[in-house]
């Protein structure tokens, strides 16, 4: 044991009460910390209020987008009808597509329909025919444009019926498309 007499532990004690009264003799009373502690709560809350504006901000331009899209939507039928009677008034103009959609959506898994393999449905697709309906709205004269393109055997589309799997397809019998074709 270090300290054995009372002598000792006297000298012990009054060299801890010496350092407690020098510390806060030299300290500056937590000034220091405290004005720190300060500057970082008011540098917080610049934060938190920066952070609720940019909030603030989006939601308004998401509540403009939403109406936007709303509006766009009351109307899409009437330009939807417009449109379709453009695309009958034009035969050859069906062949093109119906929707591309943004990104590439909005097309359909055109290697579902037998004689449509991932390479040559990469094909259709960049030539604009990306939907069921596209494939249904082809031409006689179409086809053989088409076959001559992509160098297929002549009547392949008539002879594989990819209008009629389409037809099938877009109007979800899938059930039935898989019994016939599958």
């Amino acid at each position: 044991m270090l300290f054995q007499t009372p002598t000792q532990f006297a000298v012990l004690a009054l060299v801890l009460l010496a350092g407690w009264f020098f510390g806060l003799a030299s300290s500056s009373g937590g000034k220091k910390w405290k004005q720190r502690f300060r500057d970082e709560e008011a540098a917080h809350k610049a934060y938190r209020t920066e952070v609720a504006n940019d909030l603030k901000t989006r939601d308004a331009r998401l509540h403009e987008v939403e109406v936007e899209r709303d509006r766009l939507l009351k109307e899409r039928p009437t330009a939807t009808t417009a449109t379709t009677t453009a695309a009958a008034a034009t035969a050859g103009a069906a062949s093109t597509g119906s929707g591309s959609g943004f990104f590439g959506w909005g097309r359909d898994n055109l290697s579902r329909i037998r004689g449509i393999d991932a390479d040559l449905e990469h094909v259709l697709n960049e030539r604009g025919l990306k939907t069921y309906r596209s494939i249904e709205n082809l031409t006689e004269a179409d086809e053989r444009a088409l076959e001559d393109d992509l160098r297929l055997r002549p009547g392949t589309i008539d002879h594989e019926r990819w209008r009629q799997q389409a037809a099938m397809l877009r109007e979800g019998h899938d059930d039935d498309h898989r019994s016939r074709w599958g």
